[in-house]
């Protein structure tokens, strides 16, 4: 296992997965940004972490924060790209904007930043990109189509940029874990089941993570598919 110390950059840091890998890594030690719409929600100062706020739907002013961030943050090695954001329903109850916005958020921004990030990660002799995934990215389903589009584009992304670093010492990652309990669910009108046989905590899916950047330089894991045990999805009553 590889036990060097990473300058770490976290997107969605500040709930869910995203904050739980944020805290693994600074347990451990480690350097990390922390990317997030509201960084309100950091309420003290802790060791090792810096907090940026960033609005990734919003295409027009990220590139000039990444280059901020390039510039900032020199010995960046690893990016954990984990932000993203769920609506679901059949596709004429999407409008335009919506199709854009979710797109913004799940893929594109997330291209960006490797776009902007990618030439300094390949000045090191070892460094990361772990993308997260979903299991929405393996099957299309039912009033998904938008979001499994998104996630679906993330696993093509992942898997053509891999190749593309194959020659340097960049290694690329896809994480697709299924429903986890966070407040991705909060807005939407489904939950998994109440049985903790039913879904994933965050820090499950921080531990597969701290697995991927331990692993041996010379070993690249392509793709990691996380699923509880029970797989039992909760429709919510309407408020009345």
């Amino acid at each position: 296992m590889s036990c060097i110390k990473r300058t770490a950059l976290i997107t969605g840091a500040s709930s869910g997965i995203g904050r739980a890998i944020a805290r693994l890594l600074l347990q451990q030690g480690h350097q990390v940004i922390g990317l997030s719409r509201d960084i309100s929600q950091f309420v003290k100062p802790m060791p090792g972490f810096t907090a940026i706020q960033v609005e990734l739907g919003n295409l027009t002013t990220l590139p000039a924060q990444l280059e901020a961030i390039k510039k900032n943050f020199p010995a960046l090695d690893t990016l954990i790209l984990a932000a993203g954001y769920g609506q679901f329903g059949m596709l004429e109850q999407f409008s335009y904007g919506q199709i854009e916005l979710l797109f913004s958020v799940n893929f594109t921004s997330q291209a960006f930043i490797a776009r902007a990030l990618l030439p300094l990660l390949k000045r090191n002799s070892h460094s990361d990109v772990i993308f997260m995934g979903s299991e929405a990215a393996l099957k299309g389903s039912r009033k998904g189509a938008i979001y499994c589009a998104s996630k679906f584009a993330i696993r093509g992304f992942a898997q053509a940029l891999r190749e593309e670093c194959s020659k340097s010492g960049v290694r690329v990652c896809l994480i697709n874990p299924g429903m986890v309990k966070t407040e991705f669910f909060e807005q939407l009108d489904f939950a998994p089941g109440e049985d903790p046989s039913n879904f994933l905590l965050p820090e499950e899916v921080a531990q597969a993570i701290d697995y991927v950047l331990k692993s041996s330089p010379s070993m690249t894991i392509d793709e990691l598919n996380l699923n509880p045990l029970n797989k039992v999805i909760r429709f919510k009553k309407p408020e009345p």
